[in-house]
């Protein structure tokens, strides 16, 4: 909006959702580090060494979720096969130039498999923050309905934007 000055503030709630419409209980979610691949280049013409990112490769990426107390939505997502999870969010936006907050949809898809399950603790009168930590394999982020991110080991996907750095390489392996 021009002239508007608009503060993002917070993330006010989000849910966790299992192929698209199983909500899943209650966790708190540790999204996947975006970590470019990268190799030392060095040589002839370049004064040392320089850490040179491979273009739309990244290094492991995991989403970890902390639940309250052992339950089935922890045990599901234990089985090792791929789970695919969207993660629907709103955040809160102050438009300081019209005095008034409005809301902002967040929304991150992934697909994975499981890596760790970490049944937790027994505490009295605690909480058990049991784990599942999934290996990503495609992760999309979606903010007020526009694909922001899009990575997909799999299918040489790598978006920022609406640009992607794989399309080339796609190309260049015969497999666009």
């Amino acid at each position: 909006m021009a002239g508007s000055n608009q503060i993002p503030e917070r993330l006010i709630n989000f849910r966790v959702y299992l192929d698209g419409s199983d909500l899943l209980g209650v966790a708190s979610v540790e999204l996947p580090s975006l970590e470019s691949m990268s190799d030392t280049v060095s040589g002839a013409g370049i004064a040392g060494e320089v850490e040179s990112p491979i273009l739309g490769h990244f290094g492991s990426m995991t989403v970890t979720l902390t639940w309250r107390t052992i339950n089935g939505d922890l045990t599901k997502l234990a089985a090792q096969k791929a789970h695919a999870l969207d993660l629907r969010g709103s955040q809160q936006i102050y438009d300081a130039s019209l005095g008034k907050y409005t809301t902002q949809a967040v929304k991150v898809t992934l697909r994975g498999v499981p890596k760790n399950t970490t049944l937790g603790s027994f505490e009295v009168g605690a909480t058990t923050d049991s784990e599942t930590e999934l290996e990503v394999s495609y992760l999309k982020l979606d903010v007020d309905g526009k694909t922001k991110v899009e990575i997909d080991k799999y299918n040489f996907i790598s978006k920022f934007g609406d640009e992607d750095a794989l399309a080339s390489v796609r190309k260049d392996l015969g497999i666009s």
